[in-house]
């Protein structure tokens, strides 16, 4: 079977997906991706998404609506005459897109559907300590993240890997899972399967509120929340008034428990260990970030404080 494909996404993480089915000789006869907007310093620098660049690269039509209920974009959609569209990282569409292609629209989602259904699966899976996640190739319908499955594929988890580093490793996973996916179809060798809603959890939008620290829980929870949210958008406290994001911690087993510490405390060893208390243990800082300042390894920092001693400061 002939394929036209049009494929959706706007960040890195979908590039290698588009590339790998280049690679493989699929025809993609349109890419619709975000429209360009104005960034850096003095907001004066054109910046182009990530799937934007390298479709140019790679000689694709780019279609960049701002709207997806513009007429004028779903006419020059079915002029592409596709009969088959792929979602990676991409937002929500109307039915009038997805429904379109006779061989339908399929989603790249990065989490074992039907967990963590949502804008954040990465982070929320890690947060909440899970040992394994994955990808999930599904077919669109209307509830978000709710249709029928075709491909799953797991992801381990190690104790001290942050979202970003799951991040990198899964976009690789999720490209291949992409072209297994669209062979399937092709060959006309999918068998989907219905996701189970009672085992359903949800991956929520992250913003500023929900990433402060609370360093009265267990110092695993607050290990996990700290590396589910590195290195965006970053968990947070406050250290005299300014903004301090923690970015990278440290897990094992042998940590020692604070012997009452007040949670927040923070403890210097050699000007060289920075350790935070948390409800039950002294939890190991790696990497961090003041507010006005560049993120920074714990020593560097740690050089840059005059007068460092074991109360030099108190996270809240």
């Amino acid at each position: 079977m002939d394929l036209r494909i049009v494929f959706m996404g706007t960040p890195d993480f979908a590039v290698p997906a588009l590339r790998i089915l280049v690679e493989n000789g699929y025809k993609i006869v349109g890419v619709i991706t975000a429209t360009d907007k104005y960034g850096g310093r003095g907001n004066k620098r054109l910046i182009e998404s990530p799937v934007k660049k390298a479709a140019v690269e790679l000689g694709i039509p780019v279609l960049q609506p701002p709207n997806l209920k513009d007429p004028t974009f779903i006419e020059a959609l079915r002029n592409l005459h596709a009969n088959l569209q792929i979602i990676v990282a991409f937002r929500m569409l109307p039915a009038a897109v997805w429904d379109m292609p006779e061989l339908g629209t399929f989603n790249l989602h990065g989490s074992l559907l039907p967990k963590y259904r949502g804008a954040a699966p990465i982070n929320w899976a890690i947060i909440r300590g899970e040992k394994e996640t994955g990808v999930t190739s599904f077919f669109l319908q209307h509830e978000i993240d709710t249709g029928d499955m075709i491909l799953q594929e797991t992801l381990d988890i190690s104790p001290n890997e942050t979202a970003g580093d799951i991040h990198d490793r899964m976009m690789v996973l999720g490209a291949n899972v992409v072209l297994k996916t669209v062979k399937k179809i092709q060959t006309n060798q999918v068998v989907t399967q219905k996701q189970d809603d009672t085992q359903a959890t949800s991956a929520p939008k992250l913003f500023k509120d929900n990433c402060q620290i609370k360093f009265d829980l267990p110092g695993h929870d607050v290990h996990n929340f700290i590396r589910g949210l590195s290195p965006y958008p970053a968990a947070w406290s406050t250290w005299n008034g300014k903004n301090l994001k923690i970015i990278r911690t440290e897990w094992n087993e042998s940590l020692a428990t604070t012997n009452h510490a007040q949670p927040g405390q923070l403890r210097v060893t050699g000007k060289k260990r920075l350790e935070v208390a948390t409800k039950d243990l002294w939890l190991p800082i790696l990497e961090l970030q003041l507010e006005g300042k560049k993120r920074m390894r714990v020593p560097d920092f740690l050089n840059g404080q005059k007068g460092v001693d074991e109360s030099f400061l108190v996270l809240k």
